[in-house]
């Protein structure tokens, strides 16, 4: 699966809030100003044909509904994001979130916490 565009996170992360939805239930949760709804419909229309999101169909309307969850999307993405610019390592990365993040000791007692728990 290649990552999502903007505006396609932007549609899931609605989907993941909401769970489920009509297209007019997913424009309404855009901030002013909203899309168009032709937009939104047809980006739900995309993120369908990719397996992303699926639909139950009510006559000539649909809702839909994420078919992939927001913690399978952020790993893969995770994954892709290390890949590309960490050279795979993962202590690459968390240096770099370190050093740019500016992290307070309390941040960096919980990541240890978690290493020490793995």
């Amino acid at each position: 699966m290649d990552k999502l565009t903007k505006k396609e996170e932007e549609v899931m992360k609605i989907l993941w809030k909401l769970q489920k939805g009509f297209v007019k239930d997913i424009l309404a949760e855009f901030p002013d100003p909203k899309p168009p709804y032709n937009t939104i419909s047809s980006m739900v229309r995309i993120l369908q044909e990719k397996g992303i999101v699926g639909y139950k169909q009510y006559g000539n309307t649909y809702e839909y509904f994420p078919l992939l969850t927001k913690e399978a999307y952020r790993q893969r993405y995770m994954k892709a994001l290390i890949s590309d610019y960490f050279d795979n390592s993962f202590s690459k990365a968390v240096a770099s979130f370190i050093d740019e993040e500016q992290l307070d000791q309390k941040e960096i007692d919980e990541i240890l916490k978690l290493i020490r728990s793995k």
